[in-house]
């Protein structure tokens, strides 16, 4: 997969829809402050937002790893 790729996911559905704020971060934290109200579509959407923030975080530590410590 291709860095820049990843990155315009993150942008677009790791954020979106960016008003009042990006949904990614009003999940973490409602996550973090009540998780025992969140039903199971709630749980969905955090995993749809969240995924390319993962696979990005994977990406770039694997390059980093294989840049400096190979």
């Amino acid at each position: 997969m291709n860095f820049l790729l990843l990155l315009i996911l993150c942008l677009t559905l790791g954020l979106a829809p960016f008003k009042p704020e990006p949904h990614i971060w009003e999940k973490l934290k409602w996550l973090f402050k009540e998780p025992s109200t969140m039903a199971l579509i709630d749980y969905f959407d955090f995993i749809l937002h969240g995924s390319p923030w993962v696979a990005l975080l994977i990406y770039s530590s694997k390059k980093i790893r294989l840049r400096f410590f190979n």
